[in-house]
């Protein structure tokens, strides 16, 4: 049996009554009564005193049923008394002071350190339940917390701010207080303890190490440390992170933070490397903030310089000045820049030819500067120059090669190979693009360059630029060219000059002579040429309706001889011009009509009086603008309109309304109105929109037959013209959707006897047809026959 008993509770307090059956008399206690539990001869369990869980939590006892003579008659049976725990001990801190310390930066909610309180009581209940919390931290720098507990655990840890602001330069000791509570902190009654907590702030160790140099094409032994990096305690895991996912990464760190480079580095393959250092803990969680480690690649001198290009050219004009610059000879050198290694000297060590002597050039040392140093340079001496030149660095030579190519300057001017070409007479209907005369002259400058082409231009007798010249660019003949047609009218004679020039400037103190020009004279004769319109195509426009002997437009043509005009029409297949044949003004002579052409053509004529009766054509436009002369009708001559008979109900049917006047851009605007007041009792009509109409019957009582409906449409034109138009409407029967009427009773078709007679009629053309077809073919076969006949007797037997 179990019994419980909350410790504290004053004596005799009775905890169960036990009976017994004859003979047994009284009971017995024994067991691990600690002098409190006892029991009564009549069985009533009882203690006498206070428990205490903390001296002991679990009583054993045994009770027993003794007879008269004390003897054991019943029993034993054991009996647990268990203690219930009450709160009546305080937490106590297993240390009256903490003390501690923390990196900078660490990691904030991992704890650095722990802070211990125990409590007597049940831990499985809430009395002995602990809570911690910092109630008190100093200094509290903008009231903001640094530091944080575990409220179960004690670990104490930075805060996200403390992981970001402390700095033992600032501020390296910090104190706290730290309380602990019972029955979880969560009564009021509750029990409490506190305790003291230095913490000491030390410097973060997990710093990145200033930027790296290494020698490059280092001969050193490999792998080769060239940093370390620490976490703040120890059993970090340590690893590296390529930021820049190269290829090849030449370097690697152990598990003491030590890094190293793996193999030598080429500074001219790549300057520079950037990679993370990282720490985590047991779990593989970062500690912190990866690390950036830089390393900056050390040039040697390993690089020779190099020439720009396999031959350098330059040119230089004869009779430059000497100290003129030639150009500049620009060298690289693979190693850093600004540096030493890059420093390059130049030095010229051969030239050829030596002619007319050596050291003509020289070369600023740093620079690669080349200029002229002894005299200016003649092409005809030497046209080209090859030099070698000695580039240095202070461990390598190079030698780069460049040629310098003498130019010829333009100090010569073109000469006339003669200075008048004469006369030629031409008429002034020569073709356009004609060669009339080829000129030359020559220039003693280098052949094929800007200072011996040569252009041509005409500077006296052709104001009007009727010629040109072109130039062949191998032999510098010039070409003198009709560009625009010649007119003896306005120029007979040209008495033209003839000027030769090149397109580069002469030299300072050279210019163009009489040498340079040569003259020529051009005489043009007279031909009979075609009158002249001013203009190839005119263009009128009046409205349709104007006046017969209304003038509509004018031509003008000229004679370049100055003879008379004579003017007329040609193509004016309506009639409806005529033109003054000698003033060339045109008037209507005839009504007009849109409607038949809006545009009404016709060919002008104008030929000469009194010569050869030359003449031209000139094109006549004339546009008609509308006038509203043409009154409404139906859109269709024969519009299939019905109805199905007998009518079941009120019916329409849909019309559509025309005329032959331009429309304008809103489209027709017609109304529409019964042709009768009679017809108003069996019908009305409604305008559906500009163009159509609905006609609609007012009751079911028509006949079966076709009925004609007059129908007033005006159109709203300026003037009004209005049309009345019969709408025949076919009321019959139908199928089917479609009207059917009996052919006897529809106009135009043929009886039935009529179509009887053209039946038999066709089958009779058709027989004879047969007939004489069949006869012809029988002709022919019989002819076949004799001719085959014929054949077969004229060949030779065969064995």
């Amino acid at each position: 049996m179990t019994f419980s008993v909350f410790e504290g509770q004053q004596g005799s307090q009775v905890i169960f009554q036990f009976k017994a059956s004859p003979p047994a008399m009284t009971f017995k206690l024994t067991g691990e009564t600690d002098g409190i539990f006892q029991i009564q001869p009549d069985g009533l369990l009882y203690h006498n005193g206070a428990l205490d869980r903390e001296t002991r939590a679990v009583h054993k006892l045994q009770v027993s049923a003794l007879n008269a003579q004390g003897a054991t008659v019943q029993g034993p049976v054991p009996i647990t008394i268990e203690v219930k725990d009450i709160n009546d001990n305080r937490p106590t801190f297993l240390q009256l002071k903490y003390e501690g310390s923390v990196r900078q930066n660490s990691r904030p909610g991992k704890p650095f350190m722990y802070v211990n309180a125990t409590d007597l009581d049940d831990p499985a209940t809430p009395n002995g339940q602990l809570v911690y919390e910092i109630v008190i931290q100093l200094p509290k720098i903008n009231n903001v917390m640094y530091f944080q507990i575990n409220n179960k655990t004690g670990g104490i840890s930075l805060t996200r701010d403390g992981a970001l602001e402390l700095d033992p330069t600032k501020n390296s000791n910090y104190n706290l207080v730290v309380s602990v509570k019972d029955m979880g902190g969560q009564n009021e009654n509750s029990f409490s303890d506190s305790t003291s907590v230095d913490i000491m702030v030390k410097e973060n160790i997990w710093k990145a190490p200033e930027l790296l140099e290494i020698v490059e094409n280092s001969t050193d032994p490999h792998p080769l440390k060239i940093t370390q990096v620490q976490w703040n305690e120890p059993g970090a895991k340590y690893s590296l992170v390529d930021k820049e996912k190269l290829p090849r990464f030449p370097f690697t760190i152990d598990q003491e933070g030590s890094i190293y480079v793996t193999q030598p580095l080429d500074r001219e393959e790549k300057d520079s490397y950037v990679f993370y250092a990282v720490a985590k803990d047991e779990n593989g969680e970062l500690l912190s903030i990866p690390l950036q480690i830089g390393v900056k690649v050390k040039d040697i001198n390993d690089n020779p310089p190099t020439c720009p290009s396999a031959v350098t050219v330059f040119e230089v004009q004869e009779n430059e000045n000497i100290g003129s610059n030639i150009g500049t000879l620009t060298a690289h050198d693979r190693d850093e820049e600004n540096t030493a290694s890059t420093v390059l000297a130049y030095k010229i060590v051969d030239q050829i030819p030596a002619f007319p002597k050596e050291g003509l050039f020289l070369v600023q040392t740093y620079k690669g500067v080349f200029q002229l140093a002894k005299q200016s340079l003649k092409k005809q001496d030497t046209p080209q120059y090859n030099l070698t030149v000695q580039v240095s660095d202070k461990d390598f030579n190079t030698l780069c090669q460049v040629e310098i190519h003498v130019i010829d300057i333009n100090d010569q001017i073109p000469i006339f190979e003669k200075s008048d070409y004469g006369n030629l007479t031409l008429a002034e209907d020569t073709a356009v693009g004609s060669t009339i005369l080829t000129i030359q002259a020559t220039d003693a400058d280098e052949p094929l360059t800007g200072s011996s082409k040569i252009l041509y231009r005409i500077t006296q007798g052709d104001s009007e630029g009727r010629l040109g010249i072109d130039t062949d660019p191998q032999t510098n003949a010039g070409y003198v060219i009709i560009k625009k047609p010649l007119d003896f009218e306005t120029v007979a004679v040209h008495n033209l000059v003839f000027q030769a020039e090149n397109p580069e400037p002469l030299v300072h103190g050279v210019n163009y002579n009489s040498s340079s020009s040569a003259t020529f004279k051009l005489i043009v004769t007279n031909v009979n040429e075609a009158p002249q319109f001013t203009q190839n195509i005119y263009q009128a426009k009046v409205r349709e309706d104007v006046a017969i002997g209304t003038k509509v437009g004018n031509v003008t043509a000229k004679d370049p001889e100055n003879l008379d005009i004579s003017y007329s029409l040609k193509n004016n297949k309506r009639g409806w011009l005529k033109i003054d044949h000698v003033t060339g003004e045109i008037f209507t002579m005839a009504p007009m009509d849109r409607e038949a052409e809006s545009v009404y053509r016709v060919q002008v004529v104008a030929t000469e009086v009194g010569g050869s009766s030359l003449s031209s054509v000139a094109t006549f436009h004339l546009a008609l603008s509308d006038v509203n002369d043409n009154p409404p009708r139906l859109a269709t001559d024969h519009p299939h309109l019905f109805l199905c008979h007998p009518l079941q109900a009120p019916g329409s049917v849909i019309f559509e309304a025309t005329d032959d006047d331009q429309q304008s851009f809103r489209g027709p605007r017609f109304t529409f109105s019964l042709g009768s007041k009679v017809l108003e009792n069996d019908w009305e009509v409604k305008r559906i929109n500009g163009s159509h109409a609905k006609l609609s019957t007012k009751h079911t009582n028509f006949e079966e037959r076709v009925y004609s409906v007059p129908i007033h449409i005006s159109d709203g034109g300026e003037p009004e013209l209005k049309g009345t138009v019969s709408l025949p409407v076919t009321f019959c029967k139908c199928v089917e959707g479609s009207c059917f009427r009996p052919a006897g009773h529809q106009s135009g078709m043929p009886t039935v006897g009529m179509a009887v007679g053209i039946l038999l009629t066709t089958f009779l053309v058709i027989g004879i047809i047969l007939a004489v077809v069949f006869i012809r073919i029988k002709k022919n076969e019989g002819k076949d026959n004799v001719e085959i006949a014929q054949a077969c007797e004229a060949q030779p037997l065969r064995n």
